[in-house]
């Protein structure tokens, strides 16, 4: 089945078009990334489908339901996003365990205590992190807390904006593997944005590479490793950014 499709999708900021003609289709459980220089329409294209940029025209549907425009209360049970600054997307005045248990109360979900430390284990927190606030926290344990609350209606669609690219390089990895591990234990499907080349050959099955708001090439993840792309600006991405492999 598939997961996401887009068809043929401009998204506009007013009068400027930012992304033209983008069209793919990503795999139920499969990790898809996203990839292409800053401004080239990469988390644009997440946030038309998330809701957050409905000036778009085109096609998007999310596991065979068509997308409207705008917010959609039973689209969030079915497809979550998380945004690359957790300290920007969690509330300040908020501990953990009202950030985790407002979806809950938005789509009166009862079971909140189980489901939160239920939630909480499965991103590596214990249960004393749900009476504090964000900014008694690491960036590493925002983001976990960020991905929690992603998780808290068990969506199958999970929508990633750079979800690593904020926090200090020591902690990149954490969550990277705690994504990946939470991928293959939930049965979670990926729709990621990055720059970062090296983790889309760590996450991603498949890569699109965008480039001034148009897909200009998809290619396998394993491109990254010899560097067998078609097009040229991928090519050039690719030597600009020294290949694939993880620096130490």
């Amino acid at each position: 089945m598939t997961a996401i499709s887009l068809r043929n999708l401009d998204i506009s900021y007013g009068d400027t078009k930012v992304v033209r003609d983008v069209s793919f289709d990503v795999a139920e459980g499969e990790s898809f990334a996203l990839v292409g220089e800053s401004g080239s329409g990469k988390s644009t294209v997440l946030k038309a489908i998330a809701g957050l940029a409905p000036d778009w025209t085109g096609d998007i549907s999310v596991l065979g339901q068509p997308r409207s425009h705008g917010i959609d209360r039973a689209f969030s049970r079915t497809c979550q996003m998380v945004f690359q600054d957790p300290y920007g997307s969690l509330h300040p005045r908020k501990p953990v365990d009202w950030v985790l248990r407002e979806p809950l109360r938005v789509h009166g979900i009862g079971a909140r205590d189980a489901r939160v430390a239920e939630v909480l284990a499965a991103v590596g927190l214990d249960q004393r992190f749900r009476f504090r606030y964000p900014h008694q926290l690491s960036g590493g344990q925002r983001q976990r807390v960020a991905i929690a609350r992603a998780l808290m209606l068990e969506p199958k669609v999970m929508l990633l904006d750079e979800p690593t690219s904020a926090l200090d390089v020591s902690v990149q990895a954490e969550i990277l593997n705690l994504l990946k591990a939470l991928r293959r234990d939930q049965g979670l499907t990926y729709l990621m944005v990055t720059h970062n080349l090296p983790v889309v050959s760590f996450m991603c099955d498949r890569m699109a590479v965008m480039n001034k708001g148009r897909i200009v090439e998809i290619a396998p993840a394993e491109a990254l490793h010899d560097g067998a792309f078609n097009d040229a600006y991928t090519q050039q991405l690719y030597a600009a950014s020294g290949g694939a492999e993880p620096t130490a």
